[in-house]
């Protein structure tokens, strides 16, 4: 490990202008390549105290050797040269897109004298025109199918053309009118070419007037009396627009745009792109990338935009690129994309209407793209194998944590405080063994009581069962992974239980806690289990922020490599309890209360309607106050307080306030106002701007 004060350029050596700079490590290799619109200060930072750089950074600098770097006049060269240089070196710790799957592309040679129409895949070449990608090639296959009947363009390989042209003799689609056999001259390669720019025009999205061209055309002809030919142009119409309609219209307007949209988490990032052309959806395509550096969603949209333009030049640039958000600063690679394109290039963030509707399709792809990803990764035997032995290496563990179990807690400001376990065995979800929990001890924040509590309240319930007692803990309640819980007569619920009819007990001590959080809440999981005298069981914690895992009684987080499948494991083990923990909660807080006669009240929103139960206890009391009284709520003027009060007067008095967690009727008796438990009735329902303080 090198120290970056050993290699750190003097002061004043770096230069206050724009420049692309490398790392190299001691074997001279390029592991980094950057841009900045001010080369000392963007260098400067990495020079800086180990402490307050990111892990991922701190790794960087202290595999690095040396540090180099090259002037340029502005930051449009600069974005040129970074994108020269990262394809030329590879640096392993430079974001890198990497295909999902290899994608098809509908290409035209060109560059032959002869054009071919084909299905091709990998780099592009030069003098070829290019359509899509598509997701697959029978795609491409049934388009050109239809295509052929008006574009009769060749389409076989060398060797078939050459064959032919030897015997005189055209291949089968030349006898069915699909190609215009140019092997045995019976077009000339000027007017095959002509045929070949139609088929690309039309490819390309110029369509309408294509279209209208023909059917003047077929006019023309049925004027004239020779139908025979009228009918082949109305069936080359018919074929042209089947073609169309494969591609549904997205874009009213017949816009030329790409859409990127972007799926992310601490450590992989998805990106999906769909291609419009003439309002159309002609192709997509999606990479997914490991996060090596820190970066913003903007930083990896200029990525994506990089490579996705950085050999394209002319119409392969688009008019429009639309994107979930800009990098920064916006401007040079703005005039980056322009100077592709040969013209202006708009690049923004759809805000409304059709675009932006496509843009939430675009991203629900991403999304889902990402997730198949982990999906994958997660099913690898050898993967999951060698992420297990990297978690028992880092925690000094005996051997592999073949179960692990994962705790998390989830509230809203204090209210309706809950928890959840879920369990990984050989590192695949073990869904029938999660549990959920209500907190009842204590009201508040305290995610390390919270902890403690739960931990002793599993524990204590893993020790009865081993004792024989078969008690079943307060509060825990088995599920299956979805709401509701499944009934008595569901097949799997029944499963689920054991003879007697209870819930499934526990069915065996994981190798290794984890908890959701740092050094307070692994030391308060690590101090219950002590206090059960449980001793042979691994406990860690993993902090978000940072990745970093924390194990008790250690001043220092250990620090797995950005590259390791072992934290890739704990990452997807904490998720999915965070996952499971807030799906709880927010199920709880959305279906707990009802305020009875007060929904009917007109005008009288969630808000007050909690304010108003709060301050009252009940309706049974607020309806028998005052209206002076109901005026002291905060929120509530004169004329509401009278509109409740009629209100109030007329509703039935079978229609209470009823908390339908429980079924319990708090019209009749002071409310239970300890958060968390069962009869609380202030904080459910609370409206989406308050979600942002969830825990």
């Amino acid at each position: 490990m090198a120290d970056p004060s050993s290699y750190r350029p003097r002061p004043g050596e770096i230069p206050d202008s724009p420049g692309v700079y490398r790392f190299r490590d001691e074997h001279r290799r390029v592991i980094y390549v950057g841009k900045a619109k001010s080369l000392r200060q963007r260098l400067a930072n990495y020079f800086q105290d180990l402490a307050n750089l990111h892990p991922r950074t701190r790794t960087m600098v202290t595999t690095a050797a040396s540090v180099e770097w090259t002037v340029v006049s502005t930051e449009v060269e600069a974005l040129q040269l970074e994108y020269s240089w990262i394809k030329e070196y590879d640096p392993r710790f430079n974001v890198k897109y990497r295909d999902d799957k290899s994608y098809p592309y509908l290409a035209v040679t060109m560059n032959e004298e002869f054009p071919r129409v084909q299905v091709m895949r990998g780099h592009k070449k030069k003098g070829v025109r290019y359509f899509g990608p598509y997701g697959h090639a029978w795609a491409i296959r049934d388009t050109v199918d239809l295509l052929l009947r008006v574009f009769p363009v060749r389409t076989c390989s060398a060797g078939v053309f050459k064959n032919a042209s030897r015997t005189g003799r055209p291949c089968l689609l030349g006898y069915i009118g699909k190609c215009s056999a140019p092997c045995v001259g019976r077009i000339t390669p000027e007017d095959h070419r002509d045929l070949a720019d139609d088929f690309c025009d039309f490819m390309a999205g110029r369509t309408g007037t294509y279209l209208r061209r023909l059917e003047t055309q077929m006019m023309e002809a049925a004027e004239e009396m020779e139908y025979e030919r009228a009918a082949r142009l109305r069936d080359d119409i018919g074929a042209l627009k089947k073609a169309m309609e494969k591609n549904a219209v997205v874009l009213a307007d017949a816009t030329d745009a790409d859409l990127i949209a972007v799926a992310e988490d601490e450590l992989e990032a998805a990106v999906q792109i769909f291609h419009v052309r003439g309002g159309r959806v002609r192709g997509q395509r999606g990479w997914v990338t490991d996060k090596v550096e820190e970066v913003t969603t903007g930083a990896l949209v200029e990525h994506a935009l990089q490579q996705l333009y950085g050999e394209e030049t002319g119409d392969a640039v688009p008019k429009e690129v639309l994107v979930p958000a800009l990098p920064e600063p916006v401007e040079p690679v703005q005039e980056w994309l322009t100077g592709r394109r040969g013209s202006n290039v708009s690049l923004r963030i759809p805000q409304r209407g059709d675009k932006k509707a496509l843009m939430e399709t675009v991203e629900r792809n991403a999304q889902q793209a990402l997730a198949l990803h982990k999906t994958k990764r997660a099913s690898d035997l050898t993967t999951r194998s060698r992420a297990l032995e990297e978690i028992a290496d880092a925690l000094d563990l005996d051997s592999a944590p073949l179960r692990i179990e994962c705790y998390d807690i989830s509230h809203l400001q204090g209210d309706d405080v809950v928890a959840s376990m879920v369990v990984f065995e050989d590192g695949l979800q073990r869904k029938s063994e999660y549990r959920r929990f209500q907190i009842k001890g204590f009201a508040g924040q305290d995610d390390v009581r919270s902890m403690h509590e739960v931990i002793s309240r599993r524990f204590r319930r893993y020790l009865a069962e081993k004792e024989k007692t078969g008690e079943w803990t307060d509060g825990e309640e088995a599920l299956t992974d979805g709401e509701p819980v499944l009934g008595d007569g569901d097949p799997l619920a029944s499963s689920l239980k054991d003879d007697d009819g209870r819930p499934r007990k526990f069915a065996y001590p994981p190798q290794l806690v984890v908890v959701d959080g740092g050094q307070p809440q692994v030391a308060a999981a690590r101090r219950a289990l002590d206090e059960l005298g449980i001793d042979d069981i691994a406990v860690c914690g993993l902090a978000k922020r940072l990745e970093e895992v924390w194990v008790p009684g250690d001043d220092d987080p250990v620090v797995l490599p950005r590259s390791s499948e072992g934290l890739y494991l704990l990452q997807r083990v904490r998720d999915e309890a965070h996952r499971f923990a807030i799906t709880y909660q927010r199920t709880k807080r959305a279906k707990r209360f009802r305020a009875g006669p007060l929904d009917d009240v007109p005008g009288l929103g969630e808000t007050r309607k909690q304010a108003l139960i709060k301050h009252f206890g009940s309706v049974k009391k607020l309806r028998s106050a005052t209206i002076e009284e109901i005026q002291e709520v905060p929120g509530i003027g004169r004329k509401t307080a009278e509109t409740i009060a009629v209100a109030l007067a007329q509703a039935a008095p079978a229609a209470p306030a009823v908390n339908t967690a429980t079924g319990e009727i708090i019209d009749d008796e002071e409310p239970d106002t300890t958060p968390g438990s069962s009869g609380e009735p202030v904080s459910a329902g609370l409206p989406d701007e308050r979600r942002g303080q969830e825990r």
